[in-house]
């Protein structure tokens, strides 16, 4: 005759394949987690200073893409502009707070001026999250009127060896192409 009561180390077995079945699934939201802590987001502070050339106002849409060696990227559609608030006024400085990936250096920022009334800055700074107050931003010069809807800037970024774009922490497609 057979018994059919499981013995204590086969309900040990059935209990345990049965944790692994339920905590399966949970690997893969782990890994989508872990993702997401390598891609984390920082706010950086974007300073201006508009032209004493430039436009009294505009109403030029402008647009700012800026990052590092490793495409970690921070992009801001459409700058707040004069078209009411008086930002990117003649001869201003101006300070927008904008959302990006964390990077590790700024060498590269492009600007996209889209509208008629050819807006023009002087510089653009850029201050990293978490910087001392001693550190100084990553300035960028530019001193003459944007092309109209063309990116343009500047990429300081030292040129990328083999090895480190192995490297490379984002492969996100960016908006610069």
């Amino acid at each position: 005759m057979v018994s059919m009561a499981p013995s204590s180390s086969s309900s040990s077995t059935l209990l345990l394949l049965a944790a692994v079945l339920l905590l399966r699934p949970l690997a893969g939201c782990h890994a989508a987690t872990d993702a997401a802590a390598a891609r984390r987001e920082c706010t950086y502070t974007l300073r201006v200073r508009t032209s004493c050339a430039s436009p009294e106002r505009t109403g030029d849409a402008v647009s700012v893409a800026f990052g590092d060696a490793y495409r970690n990227e921070a992009y801001g559609a459409r700058l707040p502009s004069s078209g009411g608030g008086g930002a990117l006024d003649r001869c201003a400085v101006d300070t927008f707070r904008l959302a990006g990936q964390c990077g590790y250096g700024v060498c590269y920022l492009y600007l996209r001026r889209s509208g008629r009334d050819g807006w023009a800055p002087d510089w653009v700074q850029v201050l990293e999250p978490g910087a001392a107050a001693g550190e100084k931003p990553s300035t960028f010069y530019f001193g003459s009127p944007l092309p109209d809807g063309v990116w343009y800037g500047h990429n300081r970024c030292p040129k990328a060896s083999p090895a480190m774009a192995a490297r490379r922490t984002n492969t996100s497609a960016s908006p610069l192409g």
